[in-house]
């Protein structure tokens, strides 16, 4: 198949999106298939560069959240472009400006449009005039009319399927969790030198966090908790990797609680760099409510790390399993959990069950559920769809 990737977010751009299409178009032309991404411009993409099978189109970045883009134009070309590809299907990966031309592209075309809905924008409403211009309403009106018409929808997590029931979309949705590259975490590195780097003793207990540092992630909650994890175990570390708009407040935080010496923030890092650090760590905790699909949970558990992770349905789903990591509800749950974790011989956590559990959502299992998706997509749209679009795009 000819695959047309329309998406706001690539690569070098860092965000949990622009990994796992990353990760799509790794698996699918691994299958035979050819990839073609419609993209925006990027401030660290030369123009002169070529980028094989990637067409960018000029953007401007978002309002209130600088370091994401949307394109300012392309339509036509972007049409004229897919027509000479010969694309036989469209997946769009944003709802906004690529989503929209890619929706355009594939009613002039005549061919199927899916899409992966990536982003719970509930979590978000405060980047848009710190909340108090959009509603949970508006986000439940733009979903249904973007996603009218689609062939097929592609849900990264029941928490994702649970909310597009009810915001009452009606095209078909399937949870196909993005899958990661297992081998490249699972490769044992040698992580003293990167200890020394960050000042860390050998045997020293390492929590880690790693993600954008947006005030979605709720970093501050497992901040406020550090005091009496330190309290108890006096020579633990966290080290906070990242960078982002909520850096300033969690460092004032830090500071406010006298943790400084404790907490390590190490700013963006290079993205060849990334199992060195779950490598390197023995216990990664994330407080964050936000995440759709997290990744960062895949990688970690890739990696030989335990994860603690706040209690939903699909953080429930993953970490079934004590070897895996445990969910909480309460701040004090944490606490305990991390006590408890940092205690266990990393012997626990090398068991058959996770093996089983990285297999079932590794990017090659990935790259096969989506291609399963795209054949059943052409048959709803063939079916049910070709012939019969309105005149306009909603």
């Amino acid at each position: 198949m000819n695959i047309g990737i329309f998406t706001d977010t690539y690569y070098p751009q860092v965000s949990g999106v622009a990994t796992s299409i990353k990760t799509l178009r790794r698996q699918l032309e691994r299958l035979g298939h050819t990839v073609y991404v419609f993209t925006t411009t990027d401030p660290n993409v030369e123009k002169n560069v070529y980028e094989p099978n990637i067409f960018r189109f000029s953007s401007v970045p978002f309002i209130s959240f600088t370091d994401r883009r949307i394109a300012v134009r392309g339509v036509f070309q972007a049409l004229q472009v897919a027509r000479e590809l010969n694309l036989d299907i469209v997946h769009t990966q944003t709802e906004f400006s690529l989503g929209l031309i890619g929706k355009f592209v594939a009613k002039n075309l005549k061919i199927p449009c899916v899409h992966t809905y990536h982003t719970m924008y509930e979590d978000y409403l405060h980047y848009v005039a710190k909340g108090k211009l959009l509603r949970p309403v508006h986000v439940k009106q733009m979903s249904r009319s973007f996603c009218q018409n689609m062939s097929g929808i592609v849900a990264p997590s029941e928490r994702v399927l649970n909310t597009l029931t009810r915001y009452g979309i009606t095209a078909p949705i399937s949870v196909i969790p993005t899958g990661v590259d297992i081998a490249r975490f699972s490769k044992k590195h040698n992580t003293q030198e990167l200890r020394v780097k960050l000042g860390l003793q050998p045997n020293q207990p390492v929590l880690l966090t790693l993600s954008r540092l947006a005030f979605e992630k709720d970093i501050d909650k497992l901040i406020a908790i550090m005091p009496q994890v330190f309290q108890k175990i006096t020579d633990a570390r966290l080290v906070i990797v990242g960078d982002g708009p909520a850096r300033q407040m969690l460092e004032d935080q830090v500071a406010k609680l006298r943790i400084a010496d404790q907490v390590i923030f190490t700013g963006e890092i290079n993205n060849d760099d990334v199992a060195y650090y779950y490598q390197m760590a023995d216990l990664f905790v994330s407080t964050s409510v936000s995440e759709s699909q997290g990744l960062t949970y895949i990688e970690a558990l890739a990696s030989g790390l335990p994860v603690l992770a706040t209690h939903s349905p699909y953080t429930d789903q993953l970490l079934d399993d004590p070897t895996l990591g445990k969910t909480f509800a309460q701040p004090d749950e944490l606490v305990a959990d991390i006590y408890q974790y940092l205690a266990y011989d990393k012997e626990y956590f090398a068991s058959s069950y996770r093996k089983d559990k990285l297999h079932a959502i590794s990017a090659t299992r990935f790259g096969e559920a989506i291609v399963d998706f795209y054949d059943d997509s052409m048959l709803f749209y063939e079916k049910h769809i070709a012939g019969k679009e309105p005149d306009q795009i909603s």
